[in-house]
């Protein structure tokens, strides 16, 4: 990212790149009125799934993941695809498929893309969404006293990973595409209808890293409640079995330094928590007279809640 700031140094100047390079965050946000900013961002990735159409929808919601950590509503997507050119016609109409459902589902539409040919498939999403300027949500901003919220339970990361050595049980399938195929709209929504100090989305740092994002940068602590923490069905059973992909070693490397674990919990649970997710929920830190009524709003739309954790004085992350 360094040569890219240097390139743009001068654009990071411009007042109304609210979120850029200088303060990287889950998407770019630039202001075009007093009342109205825009939110783009883009990802895509492989076949996490066998299932042509859930890969599709799957990827799209990602994709639109962080238009909704940011605070914002989706209006508009342009699909991003490579694909072999062999593969069966009905495949690729079955992604892509997957993906503008999706988008409809969001409130958005698809209006065009563009595609590559390429021997491992690839799919995901160029994503344009609103949100006033004085509502976005950022990773910066919690403050000693707050409350954790997460949104989706973790662990289909490594659900993913066993399913693709045929280990993974029907049941922790099924749940991880679901949980991955399902908007963050809800979520997002329920948290912008009150007060709200900072929020992500949990993907590919998995939990540790992406909550060490916004501890660091902020200058807090994050303390997480293992008994709290949600999880698909077969997650820790599979983390016993050690059944973890390569993002797990490559992200513990990273964040390792940053996170203090209770002496009573295992290493293969440590490592879980740095399993990359796909698709993850979000990750809100409110203040603590808010998590009632957050959670209250999230219920009424059916939305999942767990209060996880709080934010302390200090630095780092805690898992007691």
């Amino acid at each position: 990212m360094r040569p890219l700031r240097e390139v743009f140094l001068g654009a990071e100047s411009d007042a109304n790149l609210l979120v850029g390079l200088e303060h990287p965050d889950d998407a770019a946000v630039y202001r075009v009125s007093d009342s109205l900013a825009v939110i783009l961002t883009t990802d895509f990735f492989t076949p996490i799934v066998d299932d042509p159409y859930d890969y599709g929808a799957i990827a799209a919601a990602n994709a639109m993941s962080d238009v909704y950590a940011m605070g914002g509503e989706v209006v508009l997507a342009l699909n991003i695809a490579a694909f072999p050119a062999d593969l069966p016609l009905e495949i690729v109409q079955e992604i892509l498929r997957g993906g503008a459902e999706k988008v409809l589902e969001a409130g958005g539409v698809i209006a065009g893309g563009h595609t590559v040919d390429d021997p491992e498939p690839k799919y995901g999403l160029a994503v344009m969404g609103l949100v006033h300027p004085l509502r976005v949500a950022v990773k910066v901003g919690a403050e000693p006293g707050d409350k954790l919220v997460l949104t989706k339970p973790l662990g289909v990361g490594i659900v993913t990973t066993a399913f693709k050595s045929d280990v993974a049980e029907p049941r922790s399938l099924a749940e991880a595409v679901q949980s991955m195929k399902r908007l963050n709209r809800d979520a997002a929504r329920a948290m912008t209808a009150g007060v709200y100090h900072a929020a992500t989305d949990i993907t590919g740092f998995g939990l540790i890293g992406h909550s060490w994002e916004m501890a660091g940068r902020t200058g807090v602590c994050f303390r997480f409640h293992l008994d709290a923490l949600p999880f698909v069905h077969g997650a820790r059973s599979l983390a016993e079995d050690w059944l973890f992909p390569g993002g797990a070693n490559r992200n513990q490397e990273a964040y390792a330094p940053h996170v203090t674990f209770s002496p009573d919990i295992g290493e293969e649970v440590q490592m879980l928590l740095h399993t990359p997710e796909t698709s993850g929920g979000l990750l809100i830190a409110v203040p603590a007279e808010e998590v009632e009524p957050l959670v209250e709003r999230c219920a009424a739309l059916r939305q999942p809640a767990w209060l996880v954790g709080d934010v302390l004085e200090g630095e780092g992350i805690r898992v007691d």
